[in-house]
């Protein structure tokens, strides 16, 4: 986000079209809050620029707008074509190395074999489904695992593979890798600390569990010592 107080030439003419204030002169000011500079973060859409090019413009200020107007169209062009799946697709045996194999170039595919008669197979299906709409630049599938790999034996499920540029990069293959019944952030922090995904997670949900699991013995342990 650009600062409203730098002196740029941006500012410079959002102040005088009105839409930023006159800097004030201040022996010291005060840094602004991000709630502050989110609040007059003026002029950046598209929309906005397309407004302030109506406008009467110098040709100096004429030339940064339409600038910056085309940075921010090509930005939108470059996302829309990376987040371009946004689901979880169905596939067997068949479609295999056209999905998975030749999806093309840095792309992620996040590859679920898992039956129906598994509760962590339906658990992880529910919680790709949630990822997949949510990092659209990711190819998620998904496939009964014997309809995809003839035999493949039932104690491996669920398993995940993820592939890039046609290649096995990473392989989940049992429940022990996700736990009985892991929350939708435990499998986003999985996928994010193996750098697929780029999540706003701070850190590994599963530790506030194990940090509330030993306070709570500890708890336990000091109350049994007062009680003797």
């Amino acid at each position: 986000m650009q600062d409203p107080n730098e002196d740029t030439e941006w500012n410079d003419i959002l102040r005088r079209k009105g839409i930023l204030p006159q800097k004030e002169v201040a022996p010291e000011i005060e840094d602004p809050t991000p709630e502050e500079l989110e609040a007059r973060d003026y002029g950046t859409t598209v929309d906005d620029l397309d407004a302030l090019l109506d406008d009467e413009l110098d040709e100096d200020e004429e030339a940064i707008m339409q600038q910056m107007r085309d940075s921010r169209i090509a930005a939108m062009k470059i996302k829309a074509s990376k987040d371009r799946f946004g689901e979880v697709k169905e596939i067997t045996a068949q479609a295999w190395k056209q999905e998975i194999n030749e999806a093309g170039d840095d792309i992620w595919v996040i590859v679920h074999l898992y039956d129906k008669g598994v509760m962590l197979s339906n658990i992880l299906n529910n919680h790709f489904v949630h990822l997949a709409q949510k990092y659209k630049h990711v190819k998620f599938v998904r496939g009964v695992a014997k309809q995809c790999v003839p035999n493949y034996p039932d104690k491996n499920l669920p398993t995940v593979f993820v592939y890039k540029n046609g290649t096995l990069i990473i392989h989940w293959i049992g429940g022990g890798n996700f736990g009985p019944e892991p929350k939708l952030e435990v499998i986003e922090w999985m996928l994010h600390e193996k750098t697929i995904i780029d999540s706003d997670l701070e850190e590994d949900p599963r530790k506030k569990t194990e940090d509330m699991f030993t306070r709570n013995v500890l708890n336990y342990v000091g109350k049994g010592q007062q009680d003797e």
